[in-house]
């Protein structure tokens, strides 16, 4: 990642792939007690950057199924077929 002090949120798939390396680094071990703790708080940052990733991606699948199985919502022509 380019500037980790910067306040900009990464994609899934930043998050993802870097939390993989992070992982990976800690399973490996050779690092300081403080490395690997900057690591660890590091992991949970980004886990917690995917879980908002997968709730919103959550809550637009839900409501593009919700106006799918509704007949009242106008859309007559949604039908896949």
């Amino acid at each position: 990642m380019a500037d980790e002090s910067s306040e900009q949120t990464p994609s899934y798939e930043q998050a993802r792939e870097e939390l993989t390396e992070v992982v990976r680094r800690l399973e490996t071990g050779g690092l300081t007690l403080e490395q690997s703790i900057e690591l660890w708080e590091r992991g949970e940052k980004l886990a917690a950057v995917c879980e908002e990733w997968l709730q919103g991606a959550r809550v637009k699948l839900a409501a593009a199924m919700a106006r799918r199985s509704d007949p009242a919502s106008g859309h007559p022509n949604d039908a896949p077929f």
